[in-house]
């Protein structure tokens, strides 16, 4: 787990990352080379296990923070995440204060919280128990995901739930809950998206969005907007493919 990247969170950095789907080690490691300040391994979308989750990590080497989105809000996913070694836990379909609650409640050890403890890879297979006991509460990053009408509605009591250390907008389940399903341009769609930033502004919660580009995530500017989840492997390998493939000539 690296100390410092809910630190940089805290302090403000724009910290960008991308999704990982694939269940290749090859994969995760080329993209932990690139300079990624995070790297995010998708356990919702994603045909990524708890095994596979685990060997992703391993290839990537503890190079740089690696937060794992568990497949929904669960105790067991959340556990398996952390223990794994992930540098924090991204919680989908957050949709109420009392969600968040139980996903900081799940992230923490006692008496922050109830985390169970056992020995795993987080604690270098119990090498580095107590180290890493005394030191997760405060180095583990609990990311929530506002993506649906009841999170907009909620968000006010949502940022301010202790222990959520930032709230990342997933734009597509969005506007699909509010009715324009990938409309993101949808006055709607935006003004919810609008209203999450300003209730993270104003108690200066760090603030990230999803996009499927760089140019889809322009219009988020920093300061406002710091985490920024920009392409997935799937995607960045294909789309290189094509323009390798139109740029031989071949097409």
């Amino acid at each position: 787990m690296l100390p410092d990247f809910r630190q940089r969170l805290q302090q403000g950095e724009r910290l960008i990352g991308t999704m990982v789907t694939i269940g290749s080690r090859e994969i995760a490691e080329v993209l932990g080379e690139v300079g990624f300040d995070w790297l995010c391994l998708d356990g919702e979308h994603g045909a990524l296990e708890p095994s596979v989750l685990q060997g992703l990590l391993q290839a990537i080497d503890r190079n740089v923070a690696v937060i794992v989105r568990v497949p929904a809000l669960d105790e067991a996913d959340i556990k398996h995440a952390l223990d794994i070694g992930a540098t924090g836990v991204m919680v989908p379909q957050v949709h109420t204060a009392e969600q968040a609650a139980l996903a900081v409640r799940w992230s923490r050890y006692p008496p922050l919280g109830a985390r169970g403890v056992g020995v795993a890879r987080a604690h270098h297979y119990g090498f580095r128990v107590a180290e890493y006991l005394e030191h997760a509460n405060e180095q583990v990053t609990v990311i929530v995901q506002a993506e649906s009408g009841a999170a907009v509605d909620h968000i006010d009591s949502i940022v301010r739930v202790p222990g959520v250390d930032a709230v990342l907008i997933g734009p597509y389940d969005l506007s699909a809950s509010l009715g324009h399903p990938g409309e993101l341009s949808h006055p709607t769609v935006q003004a919810a998206i609008a209203r999450v930033a300003e209730a993270c502004q104003g108690v200066g919660l760090p603030l990230g969005i999803f996009g499927l580009s760089a140019t889809a995530v322009r219009p988020y500017p920093a300061p406002r907007f710091r985490l920024m989840l920009v392409g997935v492997d799937t995607v960045l390998l294909g789309q290189a493919a094509r323009e390798l493939l139109h740029a031989a000539g071949e097409r």
